[in-house]
């Protein structure tokens, strides 16, 4: 199973990207949203972790780009996002994401959310 992480920030990419590998997954990075469609739309990845304040390109935007194309349409994605007010979030559903995270958030609570889209075959205990 595989997932893309979009995060701008190169610590947080690698971060998130340890805490998906951890859950049994292969990841796919990119770090802006325009990377992140070209790579959602080549590689057709079985769950989007989409970072949302990112320059050019953000994740809202880039989600709907992800939404628009019938090919990637119906790939889950998260919000990975430091935007916590209800309206922001709201915005983020509104764009098509199927859920967020709040940074920083946890390995368990980051499992937990995965798992309400796809199964994970080596749950992490941490």
């Amino acid at each position: 199973m595989v997932v893309l992480v979009v995060e701008d920030h190169e610590d947080l990419l690698d971060i998130l990207t340890r805490l998906v590998e951890a859950l049994g997954f292969t990841v796919i990075k990119a770090n802006q949203g325009s990377e992140g469609v070209e790579k959602a739309l080549k590689e057709k990845p079985h769950l989007i972790l989409m970072d949302i304040l990112m320059p050019g390109m953000d994740g809202r935007e880039a989600t709907r780009r992800i939404r628009s194309n019938p090919t990637t349409k119906d790939i889950p994605i998260l919000a990975a996002t430091v935007l916590n007010r209800e309206s922001e979030l709201d915005a983020c559903i509104e764009a098509g994401c199927n859920g967020w995270l709040v940074k920083p958030f946890t390995l368990k609570q980051l499992q937990g959310k995965i798992q309400e889209f796809i199964p994970i075959s080596n749950p992490t205990t941490h």
